[in-house]
């Protein structure tokens, strides 16, 4: 699938640097390419939708991000059994960081110590699955996993 199907929208992570009440950070991901290419790639063997259990969020850098705060890098939502990508696409890095920390302040003020965040993969606006995450793992240019960008929940062996 192309990464030009899809748009990317977050909410709830400006308060990160106000003096707001923390909310919980969303990511809506919209894609608007042939019809049910992405609910293939949503759905289970059985015919079922995945969980979010069964899918992984990750960042992975293209460029160094020390050299660029800007630098560029791809999103992806994949497959945790299969490990297919069921959605991928462009976003810069410091945006991508902005949205893990604020995902991380949030589930420290909910006392869970961890982070937490939301995504929601819709089809021309149809909301096919809302998952709740604790997890988004950053990799570098080489593929190296960042940890200390990474929300990664207390407990988690990698």
């Amino acid at each position: 699938m192309r990464r030009d199907y899809f748009e990317l929208e977050v909410d709830s992570v400006d308060w990160v640097d106000t003096d707001a009440d923390p909310s919980r950070p969303h990511v809506y991901i919209d894609f608007h390419g042939p019809d049910g290419v992405l609910r293939d790639r949503l759905t289970d063997a059985d015919g079922d939708l995945l969980d979010a259990e069964a899918t992984d969020v990750a960042f992975r850098l293209r460029e160094s991000h020390e050299e660029d705060p800007e630098a560029p890098g791809v999103v992806g939502v994949t497959n945790r059994i299969t490990g297919e990508f069921i959605v991928e696409l462009n976003e810069e890095a410091d945006d991508v960081l902005r949205f893990i920390r604020a995902a991380r302040e949030y589930g420290e003020s909910v006392g869970d110590g961890g982070g937490e965040f939301a995504v929601e993969i819709a089809v021309d606006d149809d909301v096919l699955v809302t998952y709740q995450k604790e997890t988004f793992l950053v990799y570098d240019a080489e593929g190296n996993l960042m940890r200390t960008e990474s929300l990664i929940p207390s407990g988690v062996e990698l």
